[in-house]
Order: C-alpha cells, then structure tokens, then sequence
C-alpha cells in the first residue's frame, strides 16, 4: 500500500506513468535544465520569435499559450489584445491575470516545477471543453525529420491533445532546438502548421517540403 502511494504521488509529480504491475519514467532527468536557465538562453532569438508570433493573433481570438520560456515572452506581447488564452502555465498567467483585454482560463491539473506547468489527467479533460483558434507550443527539440519531443512523457501527451483541439498549430523554437532529439515525442510534420524560429535554422526547406511553414526572417535575429 506503501509503495502504490508512493507511485501515485511521483505520477502527480509527473515523474513517472502508472503502468499495469509497476510504473515507467516519465522523463529523462539527466538532460532537465531549470526554467531559470531557460529562461536566461538565447534571450535575443526568444523574443524575435515571440514578436513575430504575435502578429498571429487577431483580437477576439481563442488562443492556447504552452508552458516555457519563449512562450512566457510571447505571452508579454499580447498585453493590449482583446483575447480568450486558454494556458497550463503559471508564468502566462502571472503575466497576463491583471490585463484588462485578457480572458484567461486555466486548465488546471498537477504542477510540474521543472516547467512551471500544469500538466496530468485533470489538464487533460478539461481542455475537452475548448475549442481554439491557434495554439502556440515550445519543443525541447525539433529532429531534421521534423520531430517534436519534449523531456516529460506526461507533458507531452497534453501538447499532442493541444494539437488535436487548435485549428492552427505553430510551434516556438529557436534554432538551438534543432537536430536534438528528446525523450518524448508529441508531434510529427503533419500535426505542426508552422515553425517560427531564427535565422540560424538550417532546414527551412526541408521543413517546407514537410507541408510546414517556416519563419526565420526575424527582426533582430
């Protein structure tokens, strides 16, 4: 009895899935690295590419921002739109819980220090109710096949749902994430609309020839 509260506690963390007779790692701790130093990489690239997501938006949208760096910048821009952002991070929504244009709507769910993200079952049923415009995901890494992985299965499930429920799908990566691989895959070529990254992506065309739009002509970058 021990032993099953210990494993429904480190699955809450998101530390591991619940399996039939035991449980598996949910992630690969050996290549996590704090939100705090996510935060402080490639800060220029970031904000180019959160600026040019921006003009995505249209006011009066419905919106879903993921959990990371680049996604918590992107969310700074939005500060005088009219929009509903449905988010299952504690950054965008610190960010934007007082700005008066902003309906937000939290999904909810277990807190995932290491991405300061809401991610689990309750997250997962409650985005059931949500249909949106675009959604805007971070990527740990992005392969030359056009493989988008994340370190934390659990996390991972809850993006390719995001995918599943969003009418466009943009991805926010800077060129750093590319040709690196992860632990967990959430989408392949034909789940991502467009790629908005920086001028040092290599693999535009190759992208391209997937069906996915690639940016990289981006102010200060």
């Amino acid at each position: 009895m021990t032993i099953r509260k210990d494993l429904t506690v480190l699955e809450e963390m998101g530390y591991l899935l619940r399996t039939r007779g035991g449980a598996e790692l949910a992630e690969d701790k050996d290549f996590l690295r704090t939100l705090k130093v996510r935060r402080r990489e490639h800060l220029r690239e970031k904000k180019s590419i959160a600026r040019v997501a921006a003009s995505f938006v249209r006011d009066d949208d419905t919106i879903f921002i993921d959990s990371g760096s680049t996604c918590t910048l992107f969310a700074e821009e939005l500060r005088e739109h009219s929009l509903r952002v449905v988010t299952n991070s504690l950054d965008v929504m610190n960010i934007l819980g007082d700005t008066p244009g902003i309906t937000l709507i939290s999904l909810g769910g277990n807190y995932r220090k290491e991405a300061g993200s809401f991610i689990g079952p309750m997250a997962e049923e409650n985005l059931k109710n949500f249909q949106l415009e675009t959604c805007f995901l971070g990527t740990t890494g992005v392969s030359a096949e056009g493989i988008f992985s994340s370190q934390n299965v659990i996390e991972s499930r809850l993006k390719a749902q995001v995918l599943g429920v969003s009418r466009r799908r943009v991805i926010l990566a800077d060129s750093s994430k590319c040709g690196r691989t992860a632990f967990s895959v959430f989408a392949r070529p034909e789940d991502v609309d467009v790629l908005i990254t920086d001028s040092g992506f290599a693999g535009t065309q190759a992208f391209q020839s997937m069906g996915i739009e690639v940016l990289t002509d981006l102010p200060g970058s």
